[in-house]
């Protein structure tokens, strides 16, 4: 039970930390490419859609065990240390009043994987008639 305690704690640590960093994407203070990393990592961790399928076994949940904590290391050593500092802290205190809502996040997430789709769709069929 212990071990499940330990790794609901985690769960809850990385949502506030990816939280953060979708606070810290919006901060002009953040440079260019931290923002583009830091909205893949957003969009990686809310996305519906996995690397690698969850019913896939292991390597299903591989992606999210691996993958997301990764990303998000990397994006916190991007951002300035007092955004990161006052994103923390506001991702804190708006995960302990209420669940943010990321319907809007939602909403671009599937809209760019819909448009990367048609996209892939269209240059393979261009291809296919040659």
């Amino acid at each position: 039970m212990k071990v499940l305690k330990k790794w609901k704690e985690r769960a809850r640590h990385i949502e506030t930390e990816v939280y953060a960093i979708y606070l810290a994407y919006k901060d002009p203070r953040v440079p260019w490419y931290a923002k583009l990393f830091a909205f893949c990592v957003v969009a990686y961790a809310f996305s519906p859609i996995d690397l690698i399928p969850d019913f896939i076994p292991v390597l299903g949940y591989l992606d999210d065990l691996i993958l997301v904590p990764l990303g998000v290391t990397v994006a916190l050593k991007m951002i300035p240390q007092p955004v990161l500092a006052e994103c923390r802290q506001k991702a804190a205190t708006e995960m302990s009043q209420n669940k943010p809502s990321f319907r809007r996040a939602y909403f671009v997430i599937i809209g760019v994987g819909l448009l990367v789709t048609v996209l892939v769709a269209v240059l393979v069929v261009r291809a296919w008639q040659s």
